[in-house]
């Protein structure tokens, strides 16, 4: 069996540069999210025109705000979507995922908090600030979000978002469901192009190996 010469390999590692979406993996603030099964992102601009007096064209476009926006899609298992990453975060007593509220808006059963089901009793309300972990997605503090390509031809490449914030989160399940998914809104401050990322490969004859193939660059796929 003749061992294809690294011209022959390379035709095929030179151009195939596309990706799909098994190819990709998602970071949320440092944490891998494995049960993400789509992201979206659009954005969108005010532009009007401007007239004047003598002619129905217009004589220039002026340039408003930019809005950016999207939808994230989790695969339903036993837990909620964001559970890993917040679950790390309190173990951890990260306070960088926590927010202020008042102590009435606290979840039932929070240490420190009354147990029972719906808000606060009464007995149990204050005017104090207390700080907590969320249980909502909008109580999230904004965070980036990093998606990285890697294909089987050894190429790779990067985009991120970044200041995401959460909206509006939404599911459900039906006889006619497959899979139970979890659909979520969010806006974002900003969004970096996708960039093509080298990788250090060894394309020596006889010799298939990827040596550093995403090597701090694609982080291990963590399932929550």
């Amino acid at each position: 069996m003749a061992i294809p010469s690294s011209n022959q390999l390379s035709r095929y590692t030179d151009t195939y540069t596309t990706f799909s979406g098994s190819d990709i993996v998602c970071v949320f603030g440092g944490q891998t999210v494995g049960t993400l099964a789509g992201i979206t992102w659009s954005i969108t601009r005010e532009k009007a025109p401007i007239y004047t007096m003598g002619s129905p064209n217009p004589r220039s476009f002026s340039r408003g705000k930019r809005g950016i926006a999207g939808s994230l899609i989790f695969t339903t298992f036993d837990r909620p979507a964001l559970y890993a990453m917040l679950l790390r975060s309190f173990n951890n007593n990260d306070d960088s995922v926590k927010y202020y509220t008042r102590t009435s808006n606290v979840m039932p059963g929070a240490p420190g908090v009354a147990a029972g089901r719906g808000m606060t009793p009464y007995q149990y309300q204050t005017t104090d600030i207390a700080k907590e972990f969320p249980y909502y997605a909008d109580q999230i503090p904004p965070f980036d979000v990093t998606i990285t390509f890697a294909n089987e031809y050894g190429q790779a490449a990067m985009r991120s978002i970044y200041g995401l914030e959460m909206l509006n989160e939404g599911s459900g399940a039906s006889m006619d469901d497959v899979v139970i998914e979890e659909t979520m809104t969010y806006v974002a401050r900003d969004v970096g192009p996708m960039y093509a990322t080298s990788q250090p490969r060894n394309d020596s004859i006889g010799d298939n190996s990827f040596e550093g193939f995403g090597e701090g660059i694609i982080p291990d796929i963590i399932i929550p």
